[in-house]
């Protein structure tokens, strides 16, 4: 997706459970590339592969999960290291920021002791360089009397507070790679849009790339610059975040984009728009494009794999129906 050296490189990454019930298809086939700096979007409805992508590349998936393919950090496929290298890179090259930042936080201790841990551990400072270091950090994410904070337990933060604290802490190590997994999800909307308006500055001053994995098309047009949008673990279409919200190529992002509230059109008390249907069993896929069942769209051709083309400079996506029909539905906007 971009003409620079990637920094990571995801070719045909699958990701499968093993559940009494059968084996569940979580991501299928998922191709990107990342360059140092840039940021990428994954957007989907829940179930739609998005936080097991960030748990595969990170080498965290459950007991029950397997993957395969390839993802390349700088040219080494992180699939094939032990558990003892990626630990080295974890936290220090990349790092990941958790929807709930209490599960990323130990109530009983201070942050302190949180964020001079890292330091400690991946970096080998001491005691008092680690605790300097923490206190700029946490002032690099705007959290005033940062040397104060740093005697405070997690409770003692506001939400908001508390997901800066967890973003300091990623950034601690000055990571490559910085994924966030709906960062913003329980905080309303004007600490989010403060969480990320400092997203954006960290990977302008760091030259972090960032991939952002949201529900929220919001979140993607305000922080990305690429989109990849899937459904039931499969690629629907991707490319730039622009050209993707003005001309979408895939019925699944037409009807995003649709259900998405607009206060300057809706009347009061109309029904919110919204995608009819529900997503598929993972256990038992549909033949053929796995969103057809719910597309308005669909036909007989639905029913056999929808093939994946690449058109424009960047832009890719697995559809039978023509650009030029999805325009004709709604697509140009």
């Amino acid at each position: 997706m971009s003409s620079a050296t990637p920094l990571l490189e995801v070719d045909k990454l699958n990701v499968r459970f093993s559940t009494p019930e059968g084996e569940v298809a979580a991501v299928n086939e998922l191709s990107f590339s990342l360059a140092a700096g840039e940021s990428l979007g994954i957007v989907g409805e829940s179930g739609s592969g998005k936080s097991q992508t960030a748990f595969a590349l990170m080498g965290l998936l459950a007991k029950n999960g397997r993957a395969s393919g390839e993802v390349r950090y700088e040219g080494v496929d992180l699939l094939t290291l032990s558990d003892a290298e990626l630990n080295r890179r974890r936290g220090s090259e990349i790092t990941m920021i958790y929807q709930d930042p209490m599960s990323s936080l130990n109530p009983y201790l201070t942050v302190g002791e949180q964020l001079t841990e890292v330091l400690r551990f991946h970096k080998g400072m001491d005691r008092a360089s680690a605790f300097a270091e923490s206190v700029r950090m946490l002032d690099a994410v705007r959290i005033a009397e940062a040397g104060k904070r740093m005697a405070m337990y997690p409770h003692e933060f506001s939400g908001g507070m508390r997901q800066r604290v967890v973003i300091a802490m990623a950034l601690l190590c000055r990571p490559k790679l910085l994924i966030a997994d709906e960062p913003t999800t329980a905080l309303d909307v004007t600490v989010q849009a403060q969480i990320l308006r400092l997203l954006q500055d960290l990977r302008r001053d760091f030259s972090t790339a960032v991939i952002m994995i949201t529900h929220d098309l919001g979140v993607i047009a305000g922080v990305c610059e690429e989109v990849l949008v899937m459904y039931a673990g499969q690629v629907m279409e991707q490319g730039p975040v622009s050209e993707i919200f003005a001309s979408p190529s895939h019925p699944y992002t037409l009807g995003l984009l649709h259900a998405v509230p607009r206060m300057d059109e809706a009347p009061i008390g109309a029904r919110l728009p919204t995608i009819p249907g529900n997503p598929p069993n993972l256990l038992a896929l549909p033949p053929g494009c796995p969103f057809a069942p719910r597309c308005v769209m669909r036909d007989q051709s639905c029913l056999a794999p929808a093939p994946r083309q690449q058109f424009a400079t960047s832009r890719r996506r697995a559809c039978h129906r023509s650009l030029a029909e999805i325009a004709a539905a709604g697509g140009e906007r």
